[in-house]
Order: C-alpha cells, then sequence, then structure tokens
C-alpha cells in the first residue's frame, strides 16, 4: 500500500470514534485531510467542528461542514489529527504543517485525542523528527540560543524565502539533533523559555488512541484514559 493509502485507511477507521451530535475537533495535515473527506460523509450526524488551522477551517467549509469558533464552545468529544511521530506511550512530535499551538489547544480542550498516522510514524525515540517550536519574531534568536544550550540544532523555517509565519503571527524553529528520551520533561522545560508560544510536544498531554496504518491493515493502540 502507499502511503496515501494507509492515511486513508486510518481516516475511514477514525470515523468509528467520532461522537454522534456532538462537536469534533479536526487537526491540519496530509491525514486529516483524507479524514476530512470522510468525514463529509457523515456531516449530518454532527453538531459541527473546531478546526485547528485556518487550512482546515477552509477545507471544512468546502464540504459544508459547520465549523465553529472554539470560544463559543464549552468541550470538544473527540480531537483526531495526525502525528509527525508518536511513541510506544502516546507522547508525539507534532507542528510539521505549522499549526501546533492551535492543534494544542483544541486538543487541550478535547476529552479524547485520536492520532491516525501511517506506521512509519511509529518510533522508539522521538526526535528524528526536528521538533518544531513556534515563538515570536522578536525572541526568535534568544529563544534559538536556549535550544542550542540543550543539545538541538535550531533552525529558523523558511516559507517563500522568509520566515514562515503561523495563523497566530508566530514564526518556526525546527530543533534537529534530539534524542528525546523524556518527552514530558522537555516539553515542560521548553514551555518555560520566555518567548517560546508553543512546543510540538504532545507529551504531557498525548493521544489517548492511535489508528496505525500498516501493510496488515489498521492497528488500534491505546495509551490510557480518557482525559477528564
Amino acid at each position: 500500500m502507499t502511503q496515501d493509502e494507509l492515511k486513508q485507511a486510518v481516516a475511514r477507521a477514525a470515523i468509528a470514534h467520532v461522537v454522534d451530535g456532538a462537536i469534533i475537533g479536526v487537526g491540519t495535515g496530509s491525514t486529516a485531510n483524507f479524514f476530512i473527506d470522510e468525514l463529509a460523509k457523515i456531516k449530518d450526524r454532527i453538531a459541527g467542528t473546531v478546526a485547528s488551522s485556518e487550512a482546515t477551517a477552509a477545507r471544512l467549509r468546502g464540504h459544508g461542514i459547520p465549523v465553529l469558533d472554539l470560544n463559543e464552545v464549552e468541550s470538544i468529544a473527540v480531537y483526531i489529527d495526525g502525528a509527525d511521530e508518536i511513541n510506544a506511550t502516546g507522547a508525539m512530535i507534532k507542528g510539521g504543517g505549522a499549526a501546533l499551538t492551535r492543534e494544542k489547544i483544541v486538543a487541550s480542550v478535547s476529552k479524547k485525542f485520536v492520532c491516525i498516522a501511517d506506521g512509519s510514524k511509529l518510533v522508539e525515540t522521538l526526535g528524528k523528527f526536528p521538533l518544531p517550536v513556534e515563538v515570536l519574531p522578536m525572541a526568535r534568536n534568544a529563544v534559538m540560543r536556549r535550544l542550542a544550550a540543550l543539545g538541538g540544532q535550531p533552525r529558523l523555517r523558511l516559507k517563500d524565502g522568509a520566515p514562515h509565519i503561523t495563523d497566530n503571527g508566530g514564526e518556526l524553529i525546527d530543533v534537529a539533533g534530539l534524542a528525546i528520551t523524556d518527552p514530558v520533561g522537555l516539553e515542560r522545560t521548553i514551555n518555560q523559555i520566555v518567548g517560546v508560544v508553543a512546543v510540538g510536544l504532545f507529551a504531557q498531554q498525548g493521544a489517548d488512541v492511535c489508528l496505525l496504518g500498516t501493510a496488515d491493515g489498521v492497528k488500534t493502540l491505546t495509551f490510557g484514559e480518557q482525559r477528564a
């Protein structure tokens, strides 16, 4: 199976986690896009969605799926999104699609996080994929020095030769060279650096379930109880 076929398989499997009559959180990226296309087939069964990026909101609306502002919503039944890497405890690296801050916010309001990914995303140790960090533009260089002191190799993410600006007006630093053996600890440490908006480590609140696309079909990994 191709990578796209694996992504489509997990997107279809994720529909089983959609709660009828509820609000669904929707992530950003290629795998999430496949999920949006599947969600469109059952859009009349849900109350609406909360999108983790402007691109996701546009795709949802293009399918006629209602998109709500998070400030209008008290809780989200389930958040469904991909990952750049996920380990055996459900900790993830996210942010390759530049939406890590809003993804983390929507996930924090959701009762359940379902990660959908192809099998290549499951790793023993996080960090081969460069860790994204969103920063306030004025703090960029100061934060990069702090990240280098942690043993990483920070690089400003560019788009068309200029800093890649997020939906929030932030800039992105990608940190290579990390072998993340303590994801929760590193997430806390980076969160405390002044000027950091969010770090693409989802470890303090990781995935509850991962639907993993493999050549042998979709495998379900469960990491613990749903968050309250």
